[in-house]
């Protein structure tokens, strides 16, 4: 946006005419680039050029302080209103009780339906290592119990000693 005053008039721009919208809103039409400064100085506004690119360039009367500032608290409440999806880690082992189990699927289900992803890990320690197909299958029921709210973005994977799953939430 290139501001217009009667003071500092922007050399870069040498168009004669230039369409003009009132400070209401109203098309006033093509008139000429300085009688639209005249008109903006005699309202007491600036000549804001709001679409350079087109032919002739359009120029609005607004008071070019208010429009900054609405335009900054537009973008602060659509920064406030806007989620950062973030990934939580739920930790697993392959010889898990029901109940744990359960309350862990839960903890992931909130995750899900908040917005955010989730990693499930699976660590094995000592010889637990030598049955994968443990990991494997809770993972397996992990997804089941969840593809009502959650899609697989990464399937089974080992990472050292860790079997990595991670799920997205569904929209």
């Amino acid at each position: 946006m290139t501001i217009f005053k009667q003071v500092r008039v922007n050399q870069q721009i040498r168009v004669p005419q230039v369409r003009l919208i009132a400070a209401d809103g109203e098309q006033i039409g093509i008139v000429k680039r300085d009688e639209a400064l005249r008109m903006a100085e005699e309202q007491g506004l600036d000549l804001v050029e709001v679409a350079p690119q087109s032919k002739p360039p359009v120029c609005r009367i607004l008071d070019y302080g208010k429009y900054k500032y609405e335009q900054s608290k537009r973008a602060k409440i659509a920064r406030k209103k806007h989620h950062f999806m973030q990934l939580k880690e739920v930790k697993l082992r392959p010889k898990i009780e029901e109940h744990d189990f359960q309350f862990k699927l839960n903890h992931a289900r909130k995750f899900l339906e908040s917005g955010n992803k989730v990693k499930f890990t699976v660590y094995f320690r000592g010889r637990e290592i030598t049955h994968k197909e443990f990991g494997n299958k809770l993972l397996d029921r992990m997804a089941e119990e969840l593809q009502d709210v959650a899609s697989i973005e990464r399937a089974n994977k080992m990472e050292g000693r860790n079997m990595v799953m991670t799920m997205i939430p569904k929209h």
